[in-house]
Formats: C-alpha cells, sequence, structure tokens
C-alpha cells in the first residue's frame, strides 16, 4: 500500500447559528461540509436568520420573523431563547408561505410536511429551527453530519470554518461569502421581480421539488 493510499482525507468542519427555515447558502454549506456544528451558546440577537427568513411573494421579498420572550439576561443563549404567543405568529406565517407558494409546482406535495409545525407549540425556538432543518434535510435527500456545540469556541484550526455571523439577512452573500455562488432556477414571480438569489430554502423546495438537491450541488 502507497504512502498516499494511507493518507487520511482531512476532515473540513464549519459552525453554523441556528436558523429558521435558512437560506440556500445554509443548506449549501450543510451539504459541503464534512461536519457542521450548530451553534447553541451564543448570544441571541435579533434581525439575524435565527428567527427569521426570507420568502417573495407577488409584492416582493416577505421577511417573517418569529417572536421571542424576552430573555431576563441580554447574554442568554440560543438554546434557552423561548419562542412568545405574541401576534397569532404561526398563523401568519403559515398563510403568507401558503400565500406566496400555493401556485409553486411542488407547495402541494409537501404542504403536509411543514403545516404541522405551524399548529403545535415549541417552547424554545432552537427546537423549531433544528426539528424544521431536519424535516428539510429529509425532504433535499441530504444527510449531514450534525453536531451540537458544548461550548462557545472562539478558536479555530485551519480546517474549521465559522459562519455563525456571516450568514446574515443584512450582510451581502457576494462580499461575506464569494465562494458561495447562487445557481438560477425556476421562481413563481421571476416575470414580476427578476431572479432573487438566496431565499429561504423553502423556497427553492417549493419551486423545484426533487430537483433542489441538483441546484444546491450547483452552488458547489
Amino acid at each position: 500500500m502507497t504512502t498516499q493510499n494511507l493518507k487520511l482525507k482531512t476532515q473540513n468542519s464549519i459552525y453554523l447559528s441556528s436558523a429558521y427555515l435558512a437560506p440556500i447558502e445554509y443548506y449549501s454549506k450543510l451539504l459541503a461540509y464534512d461536519t457542521a456544528y450548530i451553534e447553541q451558546h451564543d448570544h441571541y440577537t435579533k434581525q439575524t436568520y435565527r428567527n427569521r427568513c426570507n420568502i417573495v411573494g407577488p409584492g416582493g421579498i416577505l421577511p417573517l420573523s418569529i417572536p421571542t420572550v424576552k430573555p431576563e439576561s441580554l447574554k442568554c443563549p440560543m438554546k434557552d431563547i423561548q419562542i412568545s404567543d405574541h401576534g397569532n405568529w404561526r398563523h401568519l406565517h403559515w398563510n403568507a408561505i401558503e400565500s406566496a407558494y400555493n401556485n409553486t409546482p411542488f407547495f402541494e406535495y409537501y404542504k403536509d410536511d411543514f403545516a404541522p409545525f405551524y399548529e403545535k407549540k415549541y417552547a424554545f425556538l432552537f427546537d423549531f429551527n433544528e426539528e424544521l432543518r431536519q424535516l428539510i434535510c429529509e425532504l433535499i435527500d441530504i444527510t449531514p453530519t450534525v453536531k451540537y456545540t458544548q461550548e462557545y469556541k472562539t478558536v479555530f484550526n485551519a480546517n474549521e470554518s465559522d459562519f455563525r455571523e456571516i450568514i446574515h439577512p443584512k450582510k451581502d452573500f457576494k462580499t461575506e461569502d464569494p465562494e458561495f455562488i447562487p445557481v438560477p432556477y425556476y421562481q413563481v414571480f421571476e416575470a414580476r421581480h427578476g431572479f432573487i438569489p438566496n431565499l429561504s430554502i423553502i423556497d427553492l423546495l417549493f419551486n423545484m421539488g426533487p430537483e433542489s438537491l441538483l441546484v444546491l450541488k450547483g452552488t458547489q
């Protein structure tokens, strides 16, 4: 056996924040890296993908945000953030998703998988996000190796990448993550708005169905 055959493949790891119906960029990382660590111990901040996603409807991009219970401390870890029932958000989110994607090719096929998430009350945002992520990975047919952080890490090895604050709704992926190159795909409102990249993964799933995996692979 040659030395080359004895060499072990370097395992590349990525650190990601928890995310609500995360954007396509997020799922491209789950596909590209050997191991993904989902952060549980970061201090929760609003206006991030931790509690929001972007879909597109007749009027353009529509952000959906999950209300949370105000923590007792500003340093409350993500794993302890509780979901609030304020504003009947479950009903509003599902109505918005249904309105945006009812005419897409695959909404009818997948809607029964997603509807229960807007009927059941989850106590913690992290659990809600993770169960949605697991469902989406199953529907797209990807099986990432996912682990959960046991502490907040600040120093990384050469084969570890920290994207916890890079994949962010207020940051431009073109400058923050130039390796991510979106692949255009059919969008039901494209004639009205043009192609909009890096929306929530459900935009890809409802429009492209089983071909979502091919699109994700194309971003690599």
